[in-house]
């Protein structure tokens, strides 16, 4: 009985909502996919165009490098923005971790060049015949000298989560139990479970990127939009307007898909 009486309470609250006049499109993991990136942004903005006006934020949830073809063009993509929408970066451990392999850390760049560091580094313009050959130490000063000090600036720049009206925006996801306001960056960064599994309410509606799944998890307390753009060719971006939800990707693009808000 108690068990039911809890379950009709969760059932009845109200959906989480973004503030009134607000927009948010968010995008999952791009992983150096320019070209994916290119057709979602003009899928979002027509279909931002098609709705009422309003004030639009589009947040990218991290992993804008390494594994795709072009990760710089990502980077580069995503700094200038776009006309209609403000842009706020999230940082994923992917970012972290180049950022700790240009800072010296050796084993942090022995990591990057295994999942993906070897594509970015290439895309930055080191040598290939270096990045396969060389030392670690010879890739990381040839790394130093050729990545622009700004372009490590703004990656170090990236927020590590963002919170809009009743949605937390964050790449990997949160210590369930830990107040929203005291996550640590290494859960923000690379959690998987406990957090996954958890049915527990956060405190906000959790949104989600990393985790790779074959559509939208959409569950009670999280969606998670990171769809493996790099090898599916399907980037997804999540559309939040009030207490209204709706997705877009890049394998229906332009159209949209309208996602229950419970």
């Amino acid at each position: 009985m108690i068990e039911r009486m809890f379950e009709s309470f969760l059932a009845s609250r109200p959906p989480p909502q973004v503030p009134a006049g607000c927009r948010v499109y968010a995008i999952g993991d791009v992983h150096g996919r320019l070209d994916l990136l290119d057709l979602l942004l003009g899928a979002i903005e027509r279909d931002n165009a098609g709705r009422p006006a309003a004030s639009v934020t589009l947040v990218m949830l991290g992993d804008l490098i390494d594994r795709g073809p072009d990760p710089r063009g990502v980077v580069d993509r995503v700094r200038r923005g776009v006309a209609w929408a403000e842009t706020i970066a999230i940082m994923g451990n992917h970012e972290a971790i180049m950022l700790d392999a240009l800072a010296g850390r050796r084993d942090a760049l022995e990591n990057w060049l295994r999942f993906g560091g070897r594509q970015t580094l290439a895309d930055w313009g080191v040598d290939a015949r270096l990045i396969a050959e060389g030392t670690l130490d010879e890739i990381l000063e040839s790394a130093c000298a050729t990545v622009p000090l700004a372009d490590l600036g703004w990656i170090a720049a990236m927020l590590p989560s963002v919170r809009i009206g009743d949605y937390y925006f964050v790449h990997a996801g949160i210590r369930p139990g830990v107040p929203l306001d005291r996550q640590s960056r290494e859960d923000r960064l690379w959690i998987r479970e406990p957090f996954l599994d958890s049915r527990r309410r956060h405190g906000a509606m959790i949104v989600h990127g990393h985790s790779i799944s074959e559509t939208v998890a959409m569950q009670s307390n999280r969606i998670g939009i990171d769809t493996g753009a790099y090898a599916t060719g399907r980037l997804t971006a999540l559309g939040l307007d009030g207490a209204d939800r709706w997705m877009l990707s890049t394998m229906d693009a332009p159209l949209a898909v309208d996602l229950p808000s419970g």
